[in-house]
Formats: structure tokens, sequence, C-alpha cells
């Protein structure tokens, strides 16, 4: 296992994206009372946490509410369609919804979630991933923020896993073999 961001690059990378995101919001005159993130279960939950306590720094004050998806089973490759495992809860109608995911790779979750929201009647969706992994699309879809770009390597750490494993990790590796 190789380090790839170290756990204080990750931590100056998650408070450099709640400044964006709070001065986007901040742009379009987006109140808190208004202002949804959906976090994707289970990758995207410490980076979700980390960013709620960065965005707490910013004066901002989401509504936070989980959705639990599968497209890997337990497995490396994509399934290459989405199954939701659990829901939200939250009324969504109006609303302005920052998706949290964990990392883009095919597209496939990502757009999933963002026609979703829509359909439900958010008023805008907006996407922010922890990594990004180029040139592995299956569909046209880019996030409005990202942490970090990785090569088209296995990585594990800060919420993404092997199999269950390695998700409690303060750093994200490249996990050979």
């Amino acid at each position: 296992m190789t380090v790839f961001y170290s756990s204080a690059e990750v931590s100056r990378r998650v408070a450099s994206l709640a400044k964006e995101i709070a001065d986007y919001l901040r742009s379009e005159n987006i109140e808190n009372d208004d202002f949804v993130i959906i976090s994707l279960l289970k990758g995207a939950f410490i980076f979700t946490a980390d960013l709620l306590r960065a965005l707490f720094q910013e004066d901002v004050h989401p509504q936070v509410d989980f959705m639990a998806l599968s497209s890997y089973g337990d497995g490396r490759e994509s399934l290459g369609q989405v199954i939701v495992k659990s829901d939200t809860k939250e009324n969504l109608s109006g609303k302005h919804v920052l998706v949290v995911d964990d990392i883009l790779e095919s597209g496939r979750t990502l757009s999933f979630v963002k026609n979703l929201m829509k359909e439900r009647g958010a008023k805008s969706v907006k996407t922010i991933v922890f990594l990004e992994k180029p040139g592995k699309r299956a569909i046209e879809i880019e996030a409005d923020f990202v942490g970090f770009m990785v090569p088209d390597k296995f990585v594990v750490g800060y919420g993404l896993d092997s199999a269950s494993n390695f998700r409690e990790l303060p750093f994200v590796a490249l996990l050979e073999g």
C-alpha cells in the first residue's frame, strides 16, 4: 500500500472545498434552510463528516440526509447498474441539493442520483466528489466540485474500501495487487 494523498493534504483540500461551496452558496443567495447535503453511503461518510465541519467554519449549516447505493457489490469492478439500498428521508422539493460521493469513475452513480433528485423536485442539484478517476466514464457527467484526481488504480482510505476494509485510513492509498 502506497500513500497517495496524506492526511494533511486531505484536510487542507476539504477546507478549501468548503470555502468553494460557501462562496457558491453566497453568490447564488442560497440560505441554509434551503440547502441539503445528500451523502452517498458508505464511501462518502467520512468525507461528508469532515466537509460538514469545514462548512460550519464557513458559517454554512445545511440539512443532511443519506442514501445507500451499490454499483460494485463486493468486487472492484462496477456491475453497470445502480441499486438503491436505503433512500433519503427529507422532502427535497424546492431545496438546493449537494450530492456528496466518494469517487467519480463510470458516472453511473452520480448521474443516477442527480436525476433522481431533480425528479423529486430539487430546485438545483450540484455534485461534489472526493476523488475523480478520469478516463473511466460510461456516462458523460462532471462533478461541480472535485477534491483530488487519482490514476486508474484501485484506491482505499478516507471512506473508500476494498471488500469493506481500509475505510478507516486517514489518507488515500493505492492498493497494490
